[in-house]
């Protein structure tokens, strides 16, 4: 009988002690995002594309000032372009979507209504092309912004980012912004 009381106490305090160790606070963001992007896949010389999308985020907080971040993304658009070959000029229409999950530290601080952010991000990026199909790439992501408490669980957030990828072979070199809401926990 007291073996079976220590080990539901040992079961209950090292349970207590998991517990401590997941962040209590953080925030959840949805909302509207903007690429304009690079489309130097396959070393054609195009103009950049602005793709229209979505970003959603989780943080959990490790410090006041410093969470881990899980950033998913998704852009979609098309471009036009004429291509010389052998027997003429062509008219080409490439359609796509690209994809991003990034993780990594954001840094930020409290001043009144507004909190500012920076971050740094890395993990990996899909594309789909209808005319030169798919690819996987290492993503990263650096950058920042500025959340605007509207009430006390809910901000406005305006987010700015350098992307970097490599898809096909070829770097590109991306901006993101976003904006969106902000739910705090």
């Amino acid at each position: 009988m007291g073996r079976a009381v220590i080990i539901g106490f040992t079961f209950f305090l090292l349970a207590g002690l998991a517990a401590a160790q997941v962040p209590t606070s953080g925030n959840i963001f949805v909302g509207y995002s903007f690429e304009n992007a690079s489309s130097s896949a396959l070393n054609l010389d195009l103009s950049r594309p602005n793709l229209q999308g979505w970003e959603a985020s989780l943080e959990g907080k490790v410090f006041p000032a410093l969470g881990i971040v899980a950033d998913f993304t998704g852009h979609y658009g098309s471009e036009s372009f004429t291509q010389l070959t052998p027997n003429g000029p062509i008219n080409v229409n490439v359609t796509g979507h690209e994809e991003e999950v990034l993780f990594g530290p954001r840094v930020s601080v409290s001043i009144r209504r507004f909190r500012p952010f920076a971050e740094f991000e890395l993990g990996i990026g899909h594309i789909n092309t209808n005319s030169f199909g798919s690819d996987i790439s290492f993503a990263m992501a650096i950058g920042g912004g500025l959340d605007y408490r509207i009430i006390r669980p809910a901000a406005w957030r305006f987010q700015g980012d350098y992307v970097s990828t490599r898809f096909f072979n070829t770097a590109q070199s991306n901006v993101r912004l976003s904006t969106g809401i902000v739910f705090r926990f």
